[in-house]
């Protein structure tokens, strides 16, 4: 999984990093069951009991898409590969995480609050979801079942000796939630997640079945990998995606539906979407076929997604390469209407629109998403316990993989920059642990040990250990345990030693040899801001030229800056404009943004023409103090008209503050920005939100403004703005 979060690396700086799903629930279903549910058997799946894997699934089941329903009947066939002897088995309903907000996951919050504006006809219980069992039985006799918690235990009638299996039949109906949940219907998809029960995993060492509840912060992943077949009755306008081979044939007893049938094998999980407006772009080369479903939602969207179909191409094959060949035929990708989330499942991934600005080769989340084919489907782990597994290596191949592409900015340097210092939680730690510090803690500090083992053994000794480890692994579910074994047989005992004490020290650092110099420091982040400045000023078309923050972008990109304040004030604006000169210089400094300030009236005289004629300005202070603002005040006047900005009036305007942007009077290729203020000072309550507003005005994350008035205590009164995009995904919970 990926979500995007962000973060401050300095005192309100600009900075970000990219980061990157439940309680009680009431019992819905208990007692015997009455009836068998309708299930047909195929000579197929008889034969795939006696060779495959310990869990075997033949699901049929129906989408009601008027009422949003799904009827499924399932028989599953369990070996107890265990040394215990087993009088019950458990299956997970985590589509129960929906019976109530508590309980559902806070992954989508942002996505699920919009949703709710944009359509307030629909009632709180349309958000909510759940999975009724109806019946359970075995060799046609019912079982007696509890369906609490997220956790279906079916006791069983005869006891389950180790080496035994039982096959047990489930009848169900599922309730698919609106909105935005790992299982839910918005607008014209439906995501498919948790919508049948899945066998739990049985832990011969605690002697007992895994009951946890879907995680409400992260998630709770954690299966064996199964065999599955699949009939899925939906409209014949549907595109339905799933794991595995896929056919299709028209229901010969209904007309306008069709019979989707999947068969995936050594598979982790089962999911689906469906819409019936997806397009499908798929593209085969070297036995491999690579599957897009997606909107065609905007002019010459084909080409993008084609480009995504090569870089999964690329991605599949290096992985394949330095870790273990990747074993199905299949790899499917579904757009769909998430934001800031992308989400893994076994031979699919979920990802949220293509952007007209969006970079295939470029777009690391989606390998990560990739990477976590190796790290999750091939190779399990238990995500509750020990996230580092899937979510470290993940995010270390995603690194792995753009460093080899010679990508600087997003390879190895993006590890080395990383600051973990502040973050004291193991790496090893569960997710319950760790809390709201999944993202730091698993992703950031786990593939920084990782990088560490990597750069202390070589990439030749590292490679030889990866491939061990997916030996080992492939199929099954690792743990750390495991993990720090294959080290010592692949690496030494060193190298087990050092990765234990790394993963379950709270303060790990990364070794100071390994980390970036200050000036490469400085030189990264430059280059890294260039980067997420052009990426937000592109997000909008026919953004105007006169937008504050594109002052940076250009600064970033090597046009001189120069700062005039204001040299005629009184002490106290004096006072305040080093206040907000520091703040902006802090700034600029972290963005390693060459500039000059000039704050006297001299300096100002010789170098207004030939030296600020060619130079972006930033001006701080009145516009009766400050020498720039009086000497181009005709000029200004009337660029101000641009943007329908009245500055006689604004700079008159008593107890008022605020910015506007122009092109300068004296260059059309540059810009003029004042932070101003009426009369000799801002009153006292107003110098820290001038200085806050000043560098949100300026940054990448938030809207994009041509000016703004702030009252006395320094709240915006009145402005001109165009939305950023990207500004929710900062927005503070």
């Amino acid at each position: 999984m990926y979500r995007i979060n962000f973060k401050s690396v300095s005192q309100k700086t600009l900075a970000y990093s990219l980061a990157i799903t439940l309680m009680a629930c009431p019992v819905i279903a208990a007692g015997q069951a009455l009836a068998k549910p309708a299930t047909t058997v195929s000579a197929e799946f008889i034969e795939m009991t006696q060779a495959h894997a310990q869990v075997q699934y033949l699901i049929n089941a129906r989408l009601d898409e008027k009422n949003m329903r799904i009827q499924g009947s399932e028989t599953v066939t369990y070996r107890n590969t265990s040394n215990d002897t087993l009088r019950e088995i458990v299956f997970h309903t985590f589509a129960d995480a929906n019976r109530s907000k508590a309980t559902q996951t806070s992954m989508f919050k942002r996505n699920n609050e919009e949703i709710r504006k944009e359509n307030p006809e629909k009632k709180p219980e349309d958000y909510l979801g759940g999975i009724d069992i109806q019946s359970a039985a075995a060799d046609g006799q019912p079982l007696l079942f509890t369906n609490s918690n997220q956790a279906l235990t079916v006791k069983l009638q005869q006891e389950l000796k180790p080496g035994e299996t039982v096959t047990v039949e489930i009848g169900f109906e599922v309730k698919i939630p609106y909105g935005m949940q790992r299982l839910s219907y918005y607008k014209d998809i439906i995501n498919g997640a948790h919508w049948f029960p899945v066998m739990s995993v049985y832990d011969e060492n605690k002697h007992a079945w895994d009951k946890t509840p879907y995680s409400q912060s992260f998630e709770t992943d954690y299966y064996d990998s199964s065999d599955f077949e699949v009939h899925f009755n939906v409209p014949e306008a549907y595109q339905m995606l799933m794991p595995g081979n896929i056919t299709t044939q028209t229901d010969p007893k209904e007309a306008g539906r069709k019979i989707v049938t999947t068969v995936a094998d050594n598979t982790r999980e089962l999911v689906f979407f469906a819409s019936p407006n997806y397009k499908v772009e798929r593209v085969t080369r070297d036995g491999l076929t690579v599957e897009y479903y997606y909107f065609d939602n905007m002019p010459d969207k084909k080409k993008l997604v084609d480009e995504y179909i090569d870089t999964a191409f690329a991605a599949i094959s290096f992985f394949s390469e330095k870790y273990g060949k990747y074993p199905y035929p299949e790899f499917r990708i579904a757009e769909s209407y998430v934001e800031g989330v992308a989400v893994e499942f076994a031979r699919v991934i979920q990802m949220g629109q293509i952007a007209r600005v969006s970079d295939p080769a470029h777009d690391y989340v989606f390998v990560h998403e990739i990477a976590h084919q190796w790290f999750h489907a091939l190779i399990g782990n238990n995500s509750e316990t020990e996230s580092f597994l899937d979510e470290g290596f993940a995010d270390f191949s995603k690194v792995y993989f753009a460093d080899k592409q010679g990508d600087d900015l997003n390879g190895f340097k993006s590890i080395q920059i990383d600051d973990m210092s502040s973050v004291d939680k193991p790496i090893a730690a569960t997710n319950t642990e760790v809390r709201d510090l999944e993202s730091p803690t698993f992703y950031n500090k786990g593939r920084q040990a990782i990088y560490q083992l990597y750069r202390t053994v070589g990439e030749e000794k590292f490679d030889m250990f990866m491939k061990e480890y997916f030996k080992r692994y492939e199929y099954k579910n690792a743990t750390i345990s495991g993990l720090l074994q294959t080290i010592q047989d692949t690496l030494g005992e060193e190298a087990r030693k050092e990765m234990d004490k790394i993963l379950h020290d709270p303060h790990f650092v990364l070794k100071p040899e390994y980390q970036l110099s200050e000036v490469e420091t400085t030189a990264y982040w430059h280059e890294q801001f260039k980067d997420m400045y052009h990426s937000s000023l592109t997000q909008v078309s026919n953004l105007p030229a006169e937008t504050m923050s594109r002052i940076m972008d250009k600064a970033l990109k090597g046009e001189p800056l120069t700062i005039v304040v204001s040299d005629q004030a009184g002490s106290l604006a004096k006072k305040q404009q080093q206040t907000i000169l520091t703040q902006l210089e802090g700034t600029l400094g972290i963005m390693g943004i060459p500039y000059e300030v000039i704050s006297d009236r001299q300096t100002l005289k010789k170098k207004l023409k030939k030296n600020l004629g060619t130079s972006n300005i930033i001006a701080i202070g009145s516009s009766k103090t400050n020498g720039l603002i009086q000497a181009l005040k005709p000029g200004i006047i009337q660029k101000s008209k641009a943007i329908s900005f009245d500055w006689k009036s604004k700079m008159n305007q008593k107890a008022t503050s605020g910015a506007y942007v122009i092109k300068h009077p004296y260059n059309q290729n540059r810009l003029l920005l004042h932070f101003f203020w009426d009369g000799d000072a801002l009153s006292e309550n107003a110098v820290e939100p001038f200085a806050e507003q000043m560098l949100q005005s300026l940054g990448f994350s938030g809207d994009f403004y041509q000016y703004y008035v702030l009252d006395k205590s320094g709240k915006i009164a009145s402005g001109k703005k165009t939305a950023n995009p990207m500004a929710k995904f900062f927005a503070e919970e």
